[in-house]
């Protein structure tokens, strides 16, 4: 006799609290059930509220005849709020899950009615489905405040490049309609004063006073991409802590800069704990997704629900790796089998080896085993 089986004969299941979140900015939705075919209540708090929240929680335990310290069970939608909720919940000991709203069982009709209240009682029968032991959704995993603090300086500084070539973006476009084709780089600041348009003249003072408003802007956005480069590079020189060490371990490889590496580990590596190499895959959304029914058998591409970051980053680096790694037996694999192929397939390929490449460097970082043939940095 299995384990459910015993249960449902030895022991009467135990009542629970189950409550939705369905969250907005101005206001919660909260979706209360005992896990019973009963009428669900749902009621509103102002968003943000978590005293209101605590409150609602008891009120509903008296309404539904449940005691005091009965267990709660709760969820919501993976969003803009991130994980403080998912942190304040736990706190008062709540179990508390975060749902990829991406996983989430969706009518297909062509219209479909949905409001708030709805999206809160279909979210509290998924939990309760799951409380019971069903497989409805996909758990995100919520890092710790340390963890999610660590990936902040690589985020910024992709979001102030992602700035800096959109100020050098705008001064060539300007400069574009006067007839003139010029890169913007670092000393362009002195270059500036001696532009003339296509017929000879002095840039328009209006025009002019734009193009400088905006190299302000840049040269401001530049030195703050230099102070944080100047960060990371004292943090990975002088920090001692298990995720610096790791992103110090991968940069020892050949084809992999400190950048890189600090993305890596901070970004995957450095908090998630995976069992095999499907798991790492998964994780960054490299795995294929085959579609095969019936005669029709065609391969769609990668899954793409992983971490972006990871993924785009793992392509750039197997590019890389075909550049510095050329003996390695990951690279002779990709040279043999797409080396001679269309511009298409050495795409396709090196998304393949890309995949290939991630699970090597996890390998690399959590047990120390090389990749075959890859070759390690010298120190000193």
């Amino acid at each position: 006799m299995n384990q459910a089986t015993r249960k449902s004969k030895d022991s009467a299941p135990t009542r629970a609290l189950h409550v939705a979140f369905e969250l907005s900015k101005s206001k919660w939705k909260l979706a209360f059930s005992d896990g019973s075919a009963a009428p669900a209540r749902v009621v509103d708090v102002s968003g943000g509220d978590l005293e209101k929240t605590a409150q609602a929680i008891s009120k509903a335990k008296e309404r539904l005849g449940l005691p005091c310290g009965t267990t709660v069970y709760s969820c919501y939608e993976a969003g803009r709020d991130g994980f403080w909720i998912h942190r304040a919940l736990t706190g008062i000991g709540v179990e508390n899950v975060v749902v990829d709203p991406a996983s989430l069982d969706v009518d297909r009709r062509s219209r479909r009615a949905k409001t708030d209240r709805l999206d809160a009682l279909k979210l509290l029968a998924a939990l309760v489905r799951h409380v019971r032991g069903e497989r409805v959704w996909r758990v995100v995993r919520v890092p710790s405040v340390e963890d999610e603090d660590a990936r902040q300086l690589h985020r910024e500084l992709e979001v102030l490049k992602a700035e800096r070539r959109a100020h050098r973006m705008r001064i060539q476009s300007l400069l574009f309609t006067l007839g003139i084709r010029i890169t913007v780089g670092r000393r362009f600041s002195k270059r500036l004063p001696l532009l003339r348009t296509w017929d000879g003249q002095e840039l328009p003072p209006g025009l002019r006073r734009r193009a400088e408003g905006e190299l302000q802007r840049l040269e401001r956005v530049d030195e703050q991409i230099r102070d944080l480069e100047k960060a990371r590079k004292e943090l990975v020189e002088s920090s001692k802590a298990p995720r610096v060490q790791k992103a110090k371990q991968l940069a020892q490889l050949c084809g992999v800069g400190v950048p890189s590496a600090w993305s890596f580990v901070m970004e995957f590596f450095g908090w998630r704990e995976f069992n095999n190499r499907r798991e790492v895959a998964s994780a960054a959304g490299l795995t294929p997704t085959p579609h095969d029914s019936g005669t029709s058998t065609r391969e769609q591409g990668i899954s793409k629900a992983g971490n972006a970051r990871v993924r785009k980053l793992s392509i750039e680096i197997a590019w890389s790796w075909l550049r510095y790694q050329p003996q390695s037996k990951l690279s002779r694999w990709y040279r043999e089998r797409f080396g001679h192929g269309s511009s298409r397939m050495r795409k396709v390929g090196i998304v393949a080896m890309a995949r290939r490449l991630l699970i090597d460097l996890w390998r690399f970082v959590e047990f120390g085993v090389v990749p075959e043939g890859a070759r390690v940095k010298t120190v000193g």
